[in-house]
């Protein structure tokens, strides 16, 4: 199979017009290309993020943590992944996924870092929402239940009482098969069990 080469042109094409943030950062760690994509989300000239001018648009709380694995990942000069929100054109803070890797010359001198972004927001606030429904769930497994003690029926969230069983039903994934236990069997059926 003949190899087909790309022209200069249809190179730009693809990096410029590719569904990604590409972004490539110099030998000191200072970024100095951004695709158009990458303008076209953050709503910024290229004059604005180069350097250190991209993390302008990274929240204030994710900034540290962001710059922390970038520089030791560039220092060691290895292949790094993160997480961290971005300022859209529009104001709105977006969770994007970087990934960045050490790249070389001819010569095989390293020469900085490539990386590309994609907009992960949807699968963030999925990840969250399930986060959150399960520590609500354990928060209502843990919390004071009021039992009553005679009849173990349990006070559930609007005042009613109910059986147990039905309440850790209703509040987990748990699921029961009853049997009797060897204390009440004996209670129950002392025909059965006859004292040794």
């Amino acid at each position: 199979m003949k190899k087909y080469i790309l022209s200069h042109n249809e190179y730009m094409t693809i990096v410029e017009q590719a569904p990604i943030m590409i972004w490539r950062a110099n030998v000191s760690a200072e970024c100095d290309y951004f695709n158009q994509q990458w303008l076209n989300f953050t709503g910024r000239t290229i004059k604005q993020e180069l350097g250190n001018g991209w993390a302008d648009g990274v929240f204030t709380e994710d900034l540290e943590r962001c710059f922390g694995i970038y520089l030791t990942a560039f220092n060691k000069r290895e292949v790094f992944e993160m997480e961290y929100r971005l300022r859209r054109y529009d104001g709105e803070y977006r969770w994007i996924f970087d990934r960045g890797v050490p790249f070389e010359d001819e010569q095989r001198n390293f020469k900085g870092f490539i990386g590309s972004c994609i907009d992960i927001t949807e699968t963030v606030e999925a990840r969250m929402l399930l986060l959150k429904e399960r520590d609500d769930e354990i928060n209502n497994l843990r919390g004071m239940l009021p039992i009553c003690s005679s009849c173990k029926k349990i006070k559930n969230d609007t005042g009613y009482w109910e059986q147990i069983e039905v309440y850790i039903k209703n509040h987990s994934e748990a699921d029961f098969s009853h049997g009797i236990c060897p204390e009440c069997a004996e209670k129950l059926y002392p025909e059965y069990y006859k004292k040794k």
